[in-house]
């Protein structure tokens, strides 16, 4: 182990590297390109990808249209497009029930509604990316203490590497290190729910249809992957009671292929492998004030959410590009880029999206788990009518891809 008694000075430090920490590291290195303006920053991580990175494992996950809009204004999507698989169409339905509906891409005059990605793969690019840019990379490190200061932030690192900052930007996911030295508070509802997650095989192409089924224990989406040696693929989410989940976890592979067709049907094909199984607990866990004295939280540091709606990734992207935004107007006012200002209007501009987003996914997790007589029928007659009334899909369209560009409202109607 190294000490060094004089910290290495930056502006920014990053610390978790993850989908949220890469991409905010790399959208600060694109802004300080186009002001012509040096800006130090650090972005500490513990793990590389492939060596068990818990952000970069063998989940996919779906990036919305708004979002790819946002990563190409970063400069970031062109570089990552040749790992996406489109999502032309969503099928929604209610397992046993005469509800569901569909989304089109070419019904909004739009390419696709979204992109799937695989995790493992994207982080080796970011990093790749990362290695290209004005950015000081300490990985694999972690965090030992944090100590806030009036004018800076002091990190002492697992390696003895002392590093101080003007804003810190917490990107380490739900057991944050950055919130938990910090002691705050984070809330969390626990939906007594296991996510199962696994690639599997099946006997027809996706044709680039992602499906979201609700069934007695809750939601299973299947989103389109890019096929491998020509077998078509397909990315499982299974939402489970825990102990459902631990014997789907340990069923034969046949046993568990079957539980899955009688779950989902066979709207999608006969699936016919699945790769290795992985579950996650559901909770929804959320910082009511995402900031600190020149901290902010993105991402699963400052919220999980329920996997329903796919929203997990997109809301997080939404809080980078806001801090992006902030950080870029306190340095054309020439301000101090940690300073209470900066983080209060991080907080003011994020609240309602945030908000909304979180009470959205809260209600659709509820809606859809719970078999209640009305609710069911409340929510069949809902999903019939978008399919009779098309123009209700604008707006349930609107939120699925995370609607964000001027452009993509104009198309949208």
């Amino acid at each position: 182990m190294t000490t060094s008694s004089d910290p290495k000075q930056f502006d920014i430090a990053i610390v978790g590297g993850a989908m949220a920490g890469a991409t905010l590291a790399l959208g600060l290195a694109n802004l300080a390109q186009q002001r012509q303006q040096v800006l130090r920053i650090a972005l500490i991580e513990a793990n590389r990808p492939g060596d068990g990175h818990p952000g970069f494992d063998a989940r996919s996950i779906a990036i919305a249209q708004g979002s790819i809009f946002e990563l190409t204004r970063l400069g970031i999507w062109p570089k990552l497009a040749h790992l996406g698989t489109a999502i032309e169409n969503i099928h929604v339905s209610d397992r046993g029930h005469f509800g569901m509906t569909t989304l089109n891409a070419k019904d909004f005059h739009l390419p696709y509604l979204g992109q799937v990605v695989e995790l493992e793969r994207v982080g080796a690019k970011l990093f790749s990316l990362l290695l290209q840019e004005e950015v000081s990379l300490f990985c694999p490190a972690k965090v030992a203490s944090i100590v806030a200061g009036v004018d800076e932030q002091q990190l002492m690192l697992d390696d003895g590497t002392a590093i101080s900052a003007k804003l810190v930007v917490a990107a380490d996911g739900l057991h944050s290190k950055v919130r938990q030295d910090f002691k705050l508070p984070l809330e969390q509802v626990d939906f007594e729910q296991v996510a199962l997650v696994a690639n599997v095989l099946t006997d027809k192409p996706h044709q680039e249809w992602a499906y979201e089924r609700f069934t007695d224990s809750g939601p299973l989406a299947i989103l389109p992957m890019a096929n491998v040696d020509g077998q078509p693929r397909v990315s499982l989410v299974w939402a489970l009671a825990p102990e459902h989940a631990e014997l789907m976890l340990g069923a034969e592979k046949s046993a568990f292929l079957d539980a899955l067709q009688d779950a989902f049907g066979h709207r999608a094909g006969r699936f016919i492998d699945v790769g290795e199984r992985h579950a996650y607990p559901l909770k929804l866990s959320y910082m009511a004030r995402p900031i600190y004295q020149r901290t902010v939280f993105i991402g699963n540091a400052a919220q999980t959410l329920h996997p329903i709606a796919g929203q997990g990734f997109n809301l997080g992207l939404r809080d980078l590009v806001c801090l992006l935004e902030v950080i870029d107007e306190a340095l054309e006012r020439g301000e101090d880029i940690g300073g209470a200002r900066l983080t209060h209007e991080y907080l003011c501009r994020r609240q309602q999206d945030r908000d909304t987003t979180i009470t959205n996914v809260e209600f659709l997790v509820r809606g859809f788990s719970n078999q209640h007589w009305p609710l069911v029928a409340g929510r069949n007659l809902g999903l019939r009518l978008l399919s009779w009334c098309p123009p209700l899909k604008t707006p349930i369209a609107r939120k699925a891809m995370g609607w964000k560009s001027p452009q993509s409202a104009s198309q949208l109607g």
